[in-house]
């Protein structure tokens, strides 16, 4: 059973995730032989001041992407 962890920045709105879960789901059954229903998708929103690179937080860096292209 195949699961896959995505992390990413809280602000996809639930048709994002959606189709999101859908394309690794697809990917998964034709790359792997599964079963849809064997697919475990999780997913974790996380908010930008939890989230840090180059020792800085997320939050202090420029402005957040919009919803539909990041």
């Amino acid at each position: 059973m195949p699961t896959i962890r995505v992390e990413m920045f809280e602000g996809r709105t639930p048709d994002q995730k959606r189709a999101l879960v859908a394309a690794l789901t697809d990917a998964c059954v034709r790359t792997l032989g599964s079963s849809p229903d064997s697919v475990q998708v999780l997913l974790f929103d996380i908010a930008r001041q939890n989230w840090a690179a180059g020792g800085s937080l997320w939050s202090d860096k420029s402005a957040p992407p919009k919803p539909d292209g990041g």
